[in-house]
């Protein structure tokens, strides 16, 4: 079955936006019934407010001793976005993440569970830089409910909708979507990250079957 996936330009979306506002404006003159619309995890969590300066965050003890042992690749090597992510998901959690991580690394040679056990936010945090300017001096969290907010665009505009962290990877999370989204199909479809992981401004992407 073709799948065509038509990103969808916007001006630069800040957190004085309304998200279905947007949506309004640039992709539902192009939507079309049968269509999944796919709004992009960073997009969705900077209309919410989701942004933190890092002077803003002081780091913790804790917070300073783990980022060091963390992929310098990773956003959670730098203490502060690891401070957010403990403020948000516990520090307790993050201790125990990291201390079992650190055996499961060891002994059966596996990669990633600190992030899988350390809650959500630690997965979909994005430390300075890791975003399109003007938001490349903050740290942005991960959306609020994004089930509610998949749902509240199917509501609106009639269509199926879905909220995706992808990156130019190969590798696509969907944070939410709605009961009609083949999730397999979409997932193939953003392993080549149709909407760019740069400068693009191409928050939404419809999938068309």
């Amino acid at each position: 079955m073709g799948v065509q996936a038509i990103p969808v330009y916007t001006k630069l979306i800040t957190p004085e936006d309304d998200l279905l506002e947007i949506i309004e404006k640039y992709a539902s003159p192009q939507l079309r019934k049968g269509d999944i619309l796919v709004a992009a995890e960073t997009a969705v969590a900077i209309s919410q407010g989701r942004l933190i300066r890092p002077e803003e965050i002081k780091p913790g003890l804790w917070a300073l001793l783990i980022s060091q042992f963390v992929d310098q690749d990773g956003s959670l090597s730098s203490p502060f976005a690891l401070q957010a992510v403990m403020n948000e998901e516990g520090t307790l959690r993050a201790i125990l993440a990291f201390m079992i991580s650190s055996l499961t690394r060891v002994f059966l040679r596996r990669k990633g569970d600190f992030y899988r056990l350390a809650g959500k936010q630690a997965a979909l945090i994005d430390d300075i830089t890791g975003t399109v300017p003007p938001f490349d001096k903050f740290i942005v969290l991960g959306p609020q409910d994004p089930e509610k907010v998949a749902s509240a665009i199917k509501n609106r505009f009639g269509i199926e909708a879905a909220i995706i962290d992808a990156n130019d990877l190969g590798r696509s999370q969907i944070l939410a979507a709605t009961e009609g989204v083949n999730r397999k199909l979409l997932l193939r479809v953003f392993k080549k990250n149709p909407a760019g992981n740069a400068d693009q401004q191409t928050p939404f992407v419809i999938v068309r079957k």
